[in-house]
């Protein structure tokens, strides 16, 4: 939820249009950051602390003995099905709800426990079965923590001998897939930081970049996991969610580092956060759970953006905020820059880099406050004023707001470290900075999106989609400019996980390294990039997925610029000619058997449907001169929903373990499909997609794999040749091509694959390891 709940929403819309003309226009008025929250401050009243206190009841984050009893007998309802995943999460939840010291979380952590031991995560038992007696399990029950106890020491005593057995001098450096050398973050030497009027900062190819080379790495200056997004598949995924049972990002993912966990470690003050370690756990404390675990539940009705917002300046501190502020206080707004990236105009003048400095690098991001509508500034507005007094109520702040710096320091006095005399002006320079930080994110927020598995937990076949979990805002990347067919790929890593960029960055970046949790961007290049030409990462609109007329809509109500990038210019540039040229010449191209492909085709002749120029693009026409049949935008969006609605009922009865019935609605649509869809449409490949998952459900590889050839030329038209959408469906082909014993098909896909997870993913990706070990197999 990125922006606050509903309610909030309607209240401050209410608030704002009940306000005397006299004071909107006041409000409208105002040109500082500053000026508006100090002006939104005088309007914000009890009433809206009271508000606030109401829904944030409905969100509570409290302890709760009945709710953790309530987890725990899911979580053995789930275990007596033989789920332990689903039970392990079950007995997490309740280990968050239990208060410190109850009998509930010395029952959830042993039942925990048991759930880890047959997922065979021998150590993390142990110390669940610590915890559980820690915790005061009740004596009656000691047995059955001691007999658990020595089979996992047994089976830990057994692999660490196998281990001894098998040991060599080759394996001794072994560091694991993505663990090659230190993490280091920056740009690599090949790349340069430029500067123009018209884009800002900048980053262009000193050097010639191969395709697939890293030209960055980067981490969030902070991040914020995005709640309520389903992650558990598999088996019993289904009957879960039918009872209401679901589990998101929040419930098995650290909130401090994103990665994955069985065995989440709960805060002490409230049943939300929870974290993958004791290094993650103290270090959110120190840079913001403490001041956001007493907000309890009003921090999720506040949204993602207001809570990532006040953690960049929890983290940042008051010397940092004042340093960042100092320079370009009441200057920003002499002159609005043209830059196309989001640093502000100040940031854009000055001839240093400061983008290695992550706190400046952030504040000096554009916040567009004029460019907001008067109604979201006043949102924007309204809800940081309230944050800001529910904070101040909350408690007197830490003995200093630097959270900066190192461990132990925060029991200083404020007057040891200089500065802090005056609460009150602390609090409300953290307000200020707060409201900046949330209208800027608003065009400088980063989406964290992961690889989610959807298949089935018993699935032989590969099935995932691209989940955002976590919003962020990375202080280098931000000098990345638009582009709707950018000459980058992204790919985000979470947890301690290391890289294997270290060798390709510069000797100025070495000295900044990190083997702790955290997450991680690393930016490759997608294409040859030459020297000289700009860098480029796509925002979201992307030339592949939406055409240009909506690409640019949205650009330029988000972040308030008009792309005109390769990729708009061109479809623009085409749309003119076609516009311009003549009925003959139209006609005589079509003949010629080159028409600009759209995926639709003529229900009458199978020819190519294309936008009519002859009812203001309001219908499609058939591109042969000697057909001309006519199909409205009604009729074909009709067609085309249908043939939706029946994909999304197969999906289901997959889902529901039922692929034969899925299988018979799947051909049946296909049938419907080939009417008006070409091969290359995106509709068609994902039935073809579809249709190949349940041959496989049934073990007919075969059929599954000519199937999933079919998806792959929609796949291939849709996003290129050289596309990681392409790498993804051809990986799950030479899966197919493995299961069913074909050892020539499968050969022969293997290197397309292992050159375009490479080229996007880097060579330590997971799937190339499990490429190699089937190439390893085939090959005898």
């Amino acid at each position: 939820m990125d922006l606050p709940c509903v309610q909030w929403q309607d209240h401050v819309a209410q608030k704002w249009t009940s306000l005397d003309p006299e004071l909107r226009e006041q409000f409208t008025s105002l040109l500082e950051v500053d000026d508006v929250f100090k002006y939104t401050l005088t309007l914000t009243t009890q009433d809206d602390l009271d508000l606030l206190q109401s829904i944030s009841a409905g969100y509570s984050v409290q302890k709760d003995t009945e709710q953790a009893a309530k987890c725990r007998e899911r979580g053995n309802s789930s275990f007596k099905t033989r789920d332990f995943t689903a039970a392990a999460l079950h007995y997490s939840q309740g280990i968050c709800f239990a208060p410190l010291s109850s009998e509930q979380l010395s029952l959830c952590y042993a039942n925990r426990s048991a759930a880890l031991y047959h997922l065979q995560h021998y150590q993390d038992s142990l110390d669940d079965i610590d915890e559980a007696l820690t915790s005061g399990y009740p004596s009656h029950l000691l047995h059955k923590l001691e007999e658990r106890r020595s089979q996992c020491v047994k089976h830990l005593s057994a692999g660490q001998k196998a281990k001894q057995d098998h040991h060599s001098p080759a394996s001794e450096n072994h560091k694991g897939p993505g663990r090659e050398g230190s993490l280091t973050f920056g740009i690599c030497p090949q790349a340069a930081v430029g500067y123009s009027q018209e884009k800002g900062r900048h980053l262009v190819a000193a050097e010639t970049m191969a395709a697939g080379e890293v030209i960055l790495t980067d981490r969030p200056y902070s991040c914020v996991l995005i709640p309520g997004m389903e992650e558990l598949k598999g088996s019993g995924g289904r009957q879960e969610t039918e009872r209401g049972v679901l589990f998101g990002t929040e419930h098995r993912r650290c909130h401090r580092c994103l990665t994955e966990t069985l065995r989440p470690l709960p805060c002490e003050g409230c049943s939300y956060c929870r974290y993958c370690s004791d290094s993650c756990q103290r270090d959110a404390w120190e840079e913001h759970h403490r001041w956001e675990c007493p907000l309890g539940a009003d921090l999720t009705v506040m949204g993602v953006m207001s809570q990532l917002a006040l953690r960049v300046t929890l983290k940042a501190g008051l010397k940092n905020v004042q340093m960042a502020r100092d320079p370009i206080r009441d200057k920003h707004t002499r002159s609005e820059p043209s830059c196309l990236n989001r640093e502000s105009s100040e940031s854009c003048s000055r001839h240093t880099s400061h983008y290695g400095d992550s706190y400046l690098s952030v504040f000096h991001l554009l916040h567009h406050l004029n460019h907001h509508s008067p109604g979201l500034r006043f949102l924007c507005a309204v809800t940081i004023a309230t944050l800001y007094l529910r904070l101040s109520k909350a408690g007197p702040p830490p003995a200093s707001w630097d959270l900066g710096r190192p461990s132990g320091a925060h029991s200083q006095s404020p007057d040891e470290e200089g500065g802090i005399t005056d609460w009150s002006s602390e609090l409300w320079l953290l307000g200020s900075a707060v409201l900046r930080h949330v209208l800027q994110l608003r065009c400088n927020a980063q989406a964290i999106v992961m690889l989610q598995d959807t298949a089935a937990a018993n699935s032989p076949v590969q099935s995932s989609r691209e989940m955002r979990i976590a919003t962020a805002i990375f202080p280098t990347l931000s000098l990345l400019n638009h582009s709707c067919c950018p000459n980058t790929s992204l790919v985000f890593s979470t947890g301690a996980a290391g890289s294997d960029v270290s060798a390709h960055l510069s000797e100025s970046a070495a000295e900044d390294r990190s083997t702790v949790h955290e997450v991680t961007v690393t930016v490759r290049a997608a294409k040859v990039i030459t020297p000289g030409q700009e860098i480029l990462h796509c925002y979201g609109p992307h030339s592949s997925r939406m055409s240009t007329q909506e690409r640019q809509r949205l650009l330029q109500k988000q972040y308030y610029f008009l792309c005109q990038c390769e990729a708009c210019t061109m479809q623009q540039q085409q749309q003119q000619e076609e516009d311009e040229e003549g009925t003959e010449r139209r006609q005589q191209r079509s003949a010629g058997g080159n028409p600009r492909q759209s995926g639709l085709l003529c229900g009458k002749c199978k020819g190519s449907l294309k936008k009519s120029s002859e009812d203001k693009g309001k219908g499609f026409t058939c591109s042969r001169s000697s057909c001309g049949h006519h199909m409205s935008t009604s009729e074909l969006s009709r067609r085309l929903q249908e043939i939706r609605v029946d994909l999304e009922k197969a999906v289901d009865l997959m889902e529901r373990d039922r692929p034969d019935e899925a299988l018979r609605l799947l051909r049946r649509t296909q049938c419907q499909s080939g009417l008006i869809l070409a091969e290359t449409h995106p509709l068609q490949g994902e039935l073809a997609d579809a249709t190949a998952r349940a041959y496989a459900t049934m073990g007919d590889w075969n059929n599954a794999a000519s199937h999933l050839q079919r998806s792959t030329v929609a796949i291939s038209s849709q996003f290129g040749e050289d596309s990681v959408e392409l790498g993804r469906q051809l990986f799950k082909l030479a899966q197919l091509h493995f299961n069913g014993g074909a050892r020539g098909p499968a050969l022969s896909v293997i290197p397309k694959v292992r050159h375009l997870l490479c080229l996007h993913c880097g060579p330590h990706c997971p799937e190339l390891q499990e490429l190699q070990a089937m190439e390893d197999c085939l090959r005898g």
